[in-house]
């Protein structure tokens, strides 16, 4: 965690940080040296001299005289380039009346992004408290790790406390035994000295920390930068910063999205933890992968070993002809065992690498999360967030699969004459059956009732692949089935049920047989239908916008107009806004199956379940039968209604939120689509994904 608490300028522990624009942290003394002043003598004059102007912005430090020598460059522990203040000339003229003031701004060393400054200078920059907290907790539990460490090489006793760690002998060393046992000379002179590495139980050292309610019971509510009197209460979404009342009053923030600071403060704690789940599993996965990469050292020693010997057996049968063929056939295995150890520990380095990156990420992350601070929490978590998911997605797309194998696909073949010792070579392996095909997740998707698969062979698989087979279960834990068949490795199921939890599975085929199943993946179709009208099935008359969610028409006669999803089972509820209406059609509202006729209205055949509604009441229709006539209709803004019930086998609609009269129809079964008739007088717009009404007012009662 400690490469999270490093200034990137500096490359010590923050001091004062401040967050700029683009979310990274920089401390408040080296924000000083980095910020740049142009002056802009096109503007009018804003009012103090120039001096004054630096002061405002507290670009120079107290003790700092605005005349000394500036280096043109430097460099900091990190090796990010940093540009210090150039201040005018000694003895340089006031500037004009004329001319304005000074242009200062401020390039993140990180992104390399420039920020402007404004009258305020860097204290219009908000600090950083949380992770300013962290770091001075961070310091106190080193100090009291550092003086419980005792050194390892002193003859007295006990032993006097460690001073520095040398992270190449892996020695703690008192300051008389560092002197006397490692000096900075010699071949000691390029190793690295380190305080003593903080205790797991000491605060701030992986353990609990102490940073919890404790330290954050006792520590002063932050108050607003522009208000010092008034404590942040509110979050503004629109400039994702915390603000008071009286920043709401002014009228700065009047009219952006506000909400309550603690509510953001819970929500976006609980998507960073969200995503820190996804980084935990990961890192357990690469932990798992490097024990795999390290067993996979030692059989690729093994199996290199047993393929040496069994050539030199075959090379030491074949008389002096073979002895130089033989030399040059090792030197190739050799090679063959170097290249795949030294790909194995590249692959182990650059993996520890990252692992030691995310978890330096996560132990930080937890330590914000910790934090009872929400207006200091919101300063940083959106940049957080993107972080960890950053980090989540590092993972994929291979990651953590080998770049070698440990086998030694060779084999040498000893029948040849002598006259072909010469054009000895290894030969590949005979063709076996297709490995384990791998399931990639990041590809696996579901959208309402459809999942799509996606696979591929592991990497340095040398055997064929003639094509796959995909199996799909029923939804509801029965028997496995063929869905797919063929060479493509993506592959998209439709029609399947809405809130059902579907497993699957998929091998590979060639001419010496099926290979074995791939893990099983867990794919749960969508509980709420979200989709839109369908422009390939709608009636030529119809004009659909809106991105297919408003639908209007070009006739005066009635056209149908079908939904993208078709339902068989489950509860589904959808509204749809009537935008405009002039109080003459009979818009009609249902179900119906997919080959319903589009150019009458709908219900006036066997293939659609409808309401039809005016200005002053309704009807229910099915096969052109008229029933429950209902008194109150519709007008423009009015919302109407469907709930389809598949298990209850029933279909009922509502007006405004109101029942419009009894459950419309009953004991209906089979694939029904969302389905909408309506004129040139009429324009509707579409609602989906919303949650099945739990609570209803009385229904309307139906005059006969």
């Amino acid at each position: 965690m400690e490469e999270e608490l490093k200034c990137p300028v500096c490359g010590s522990l923050f001091r004062e940080p401040i967050i700029l624009p683009c979310s990274h942290n920089v401390c408040l003394p080296c924000a000083r040296t980095i910020a740049v002043q142009t002056p802009e003598s096109e503007h009018a004059a804003g009012g103090g001299s120039g001096g004054d102007h630096a002061d405002k912005l507290s670009l120079h430090s107290e003790t700092d005289s605005g005349y000394g020598s500036y280096t043109p460059s430097l460099k900091s522990p990190n090796g990010v380039r940093v540009l210090p203040l150039v201040p005018a000339p000694p003895g340089a003229a006031a500037a004009p009346r004329g001319a304005g003031p000074a242009s200062s701004s401020l390039t993140c060393p990180q992104c390399h992004r420039s920020a402007s400054l404004d009258q305020r200078g860097l204290r219009g920059f908000q600090r950083n408290r949380l992770l300013e907290a962290i770091v001075q907790r961070y310091q106190q539990g080193r100090a009291a790790a550092a003086a419980a460490a005792k050194c390892q090489l002193c003859d007295r006793s006990p032993p006097e406390p460690a001073a520095v760690l040398c992270e190449q002998c892996e020695v703690l060393y008192c300051a008389a035994c560092q002197l006397r046992c490692h000096p900075a000379r010699g071949p000691f002179a390029k190793h690295r000295l380190a305080p003593p590495p903080a205790h797991p139980g000491a605060p701030g050292g992986g353990g609990d920390g102490g940073g919890g309610k404790g330290a954050g019971g006792g520590r002063k509510l932050p108050t607003c930068a522009e208000h010092d009197l008034e404590n942040y209460s509110m979050y503004c979404v629109s400039c994702r910063s915390p603000v008071c009342y009286q920043c709401l009053e002014e009228g700065k923030h009047n009219k952006h999205d506000v909400k309550a600071l603690g509510a953001m403060w819970k929500q976006h704690k609980a998507q960073l933890s969200q995503a820190l789940n996804g980084v935990s599993d990961k890192a357990k996965e690469a932990k798992e992968f490097l024990v795999q990469l390290k067993n996979l050292l030692q059989q690729i020693q093994e199996n290199g070993l047993d393929y040496e010997a069994c050539l030199v057996a075959q090379c030491d049968a074949l008389v002096d002809a073979l002895t130089r063929q033989k030399a040059k056939l090792l030197t190739k295995v050799t090679k063959e065992r170097e290249h795949k150890l030294k790909v194995v520990w590249d692959q182990i380095n650059h993996c520890t690498l990252k692992l030691r990156q995310s978890t330096g990420l996560m132990e930080y992350c937890l330590e914000v999360i910790k934090e009872n601070d929400p207006s200091g929490f919101l300063q940083i978590s959106d940049a957080l967030i993107k972080r960890v998911q950053v980090s989540q997605e590092q993972w994929v797309k291979g990651a953590l699969e080998p770049k070698v194998s440990a086998e030694f696909d060779l084999t040498l073949d000893s029948e040849p004459l002598l006259q072909s010792i010469h054009q000895l070579d290894f030969i590949q392996m005979k063709c076996r059956v297709p490995p384990v095909p791998l399931l990639q997740l990041e590809k696996c998707c579901t959208r309402n009732n459809s999942v799509t698969l996606a696979w591929r062979m592991p990497p340095l698989s040398h055997n064929p692949v003639e094509g796959y087979i995909l199996e799909l279960d029923d939804g509801d834990g029965g028997q496995f089935r063929e869905v797919y068949v063929g060479k493509e490795t993506l592959c998209t199921i439709d029609g399947l049920h809405f809130n059902s939890t579907y497993n699957a599975r998929v091998k590979a085929f060639n001419s010496s047989g099926v290979g074995p199943y791939s893990k099983t993946v867990i794919l749960q179709t969508s509980d709420v239908a979200w989709f839109t009208f369908d422009p390939s099935s709608a009636h030529r008359d119809i004009v659909l916008s809106n991105d297919n969610q408003t639908a209007t028409c070009n006739s005066y006669d009635d056209r149908v107009v079908l939904g993208t999803a078709a339902f068989s089972k489950g509860v589904h509820y959808w509204e749809l806004h009537v935008d405009r209406y002039d109080n003459h059609p009979d818009p009609a509202f249902g179900i119906a199956r997919i080959n319903v006729v589009k150019d009458m209205m709908l219900g006036k055949d066997d293939k659609a379940w409808a309401m039809y509604v005016d200005n002053n009441r309704s009807w229910f229709m099915h096969c052109n039968s008229h029933t429950n006539r209902t008194e109150g209709g519709v007008s423009k803004g009015a919302t109407v209604g469907v709930l389809l019930d598949l298990n209850k086998h029933n279909l009922t609609f509502y007006i405004n939120g109101q029942q419009q009269g009894p459950p419309a129809f009953e004991n209906i079964e089979g694939v029904f689509m969302p389905a909408l008739s309506l004129n040139r007088n009429v324009q509707v717009t579409l609602h989906t994904g919303l949650e099945v009404p739990q609570s209803v007012k009385q229904p309307k009662l139906p005059n006969n």
